[in-house]
């Protein structure tokens, strides 16, 4: 410590008043045994004791400095004693939240409930956490799933380190693949059709488009016999809806479905809205409609203008094709919303976005919010280059229905088809054949193949130009 915080430079050190010299005091020898200032453990000389004597002052002695008057002590004053009274109060405040929170997570993490679903008992925290939407799809049937998967010692020389550490009940170790259906308005055609395969062993993501109008004779009796309807007018037999869908995709396209998401387009609406917007470059201008028109640039859309964007699709060139062209800008654009999120809000916020739109059953879903975080945590950390988007290869076609007419339609290319699932969709399952697959292909002479090689990731995808437009398409008011 310095010693200047004590001391100031202009005081002298003081000096004694008087010298004190020690005399013999041989008389005194058997009464002062005892230390002359009092402290019985001091030393004792018995020999020759001595006393302190003060020596009388002389005038060239320095004089002593007068010691300073002892300062009074002061009470508390009435503030200091208020502050005090309050501190305490708000001490006794946090003690007692401490404790009764203390108390709520001890009793939120005993198993006190009745787990019916797996037996045994949980706890409350895991029940809320596994809690499902009131109005879900309902529970697919995953005994008879046909897996195919490659020969473990295969599996263990492609990828040794295979257990991928997802918590989640996988169909097949290493990857989770997820169906996504957007219905239409009236919520009876599934005009959105994406398989999110997660391979977690290979952190990668792979989203597998289906065309709406892809043409399965046996799944739909609907007379156009397009995937779209299978949900609604599939097999009444299959039990839930959901299922008949699920049914198509692991019987044509050979992916295990682990789970599902379905949503409608009015409620990507408030997804969008909840999340603030989905930021976007727009090439050129888009008119829904007359009053409903997304400008060209670097804009936020909003969940109505998120709506039109997806759905968009009278100047397309190629219709329902170039849709599904935009639909993956969109999917690049909400992505990097996702990485926004967690990089500048935290995943506890978007953890808080999954929750929130689980609770407003803006999704129907056979996840928890456990499993969707755990989902969307994983997404989050894998990068734009290694999530891959791919349409399945085919071609329009004409498909002559039962009651006489005509109707356009998109008929897979099989083989191609099956190319492009054994080399990104099955990485840890037998290679897909013609044999082991229920896809039908009307057209077998091919007249083009334009949609046979379609993949590119979300990278890719984010500075792509926008689908061709009919000239002709264009609406009448609009000026040049």
């Amino acid at each position: 410590m310095n010693n200047s915080e004590f001391h100031s430079g202009d005081i002298k050190q003081n000096k004694p008043v008087g010298k004190l010299v020690r005399v013999n005091r041989s008389n005194d020898n058997a009464n002062n045994g005892a230390s002359v200032y009092g402290n019985d453990s001091a030393p004792v000389n018995n020999t020759s004791p001595k006393r302190l004597v003060r020596v009388q002052q002389t005038d060239d002695m320095p004089k002593r400095m007068p010691e300073p008057a002892p300062k009074k002590s002061k009470g508390k004053s009435s503030k200091a004693k208020k502050q005090e009274k309050i501190w305490n109060i708000i001490m006794k405040i946090v003690s007692v939240a401490s404790a009764i929170v203390i108390a709520c997570f001890m009793i939120l993490n005993m198993p006190i409930l009745s787990d019916t679903k797996n037996g045994g008992n949980i706890s409350i925290y895991n029940y809320i956490k596994n809690l499902q939407p009131v109005a879900m799809e309902g529970t697919l049937n995953k005994e008879n799933v046909k897996l195919d998967l490659k020969p473990q010692a295969q599996i263990k020389e492609e990828l040794p380190e295979l257990n991928d550490g997802l918590d989640l009940p996988q169909l097949v170790e290493g990857q989770y693949s997820v169906l996504f259906l957007g219905f239409d308005e009236e919520e009876f055609n599934t005009d959105v059709v994406w398989v999110i395969q997660f391979d977690i062993g290979h952190a990668a993501i792979r989203i597998l488009q289906i065309p709406r109008d892809t043409c399965l004779p046996d799944y739909t009796s609907s007379v156009a016999r397009k995937f779209n309807s299978i949900y609604s007018m599939g097999d009444p037999s299959i039990q839930p809806p959901i299922q008949r869908t699920v049914n198509a995709v692991q019987e044509n396209f050979g992916i295990p479905i682990d789970a599902y998401i379905t949503t409608a387009c009015f409620d990507i609406v408030d997804i969008v809205d909840l999340i603030g917007g989905i930021p976007i470059n727009i090439e050129n201008e888009i008119i829904y409609e007359h009053d409903k028109i997304i400008p060209e640039g670097d804009i936020v859309l909003d969940g109505k203008q998120a709506e039109w964007f997806i759905r968009f699709r009278r100047e397309w060139m190629q219709g329902d094709i170039g849709r599904m062209q935009n639909q993956r800008k969109f999917m690049a654009a909400a992505m990097q919303k996702l990485f926004s999120i967690v990089k500048d809000e935290g995943r506890l916020k978007l953890y808080s976005y999954i929750k929130e739109i689980y609770e407003r059953e803006l999704v129907y879903t056979d996840l928890s919010i456990g499993d969707l975080s755990k989902v969307a945590d994983f997404a989050s950390t894998v990068d734009m280059e290694n999530v891959r988007v791919d349409m399945i290869p085919g071609e329009d076609a004409i498909f002559y229905a039962s009651d006489g007419k005509e109707y356009s339609v998109y008929s897979v290319h099989k083989q191609e088809t099956i190319d492009l699932l054994n080399n990104y969709y099955r990485p840890y399952q037998t290679r897909m054949t013609q044999d082991s697959t229920s896809m039908v292909e009307l057209v077998l002479n091919h007249q083009y193949d334009l949609y046979d090689d379609t993949g590119a990731s979300l990278e890719e995808i984010e500075d792509s130009t926008e689908p061709m437009r009919d000239p002709n398409k264009k609406p009448w008011w609009k000026e040049d």
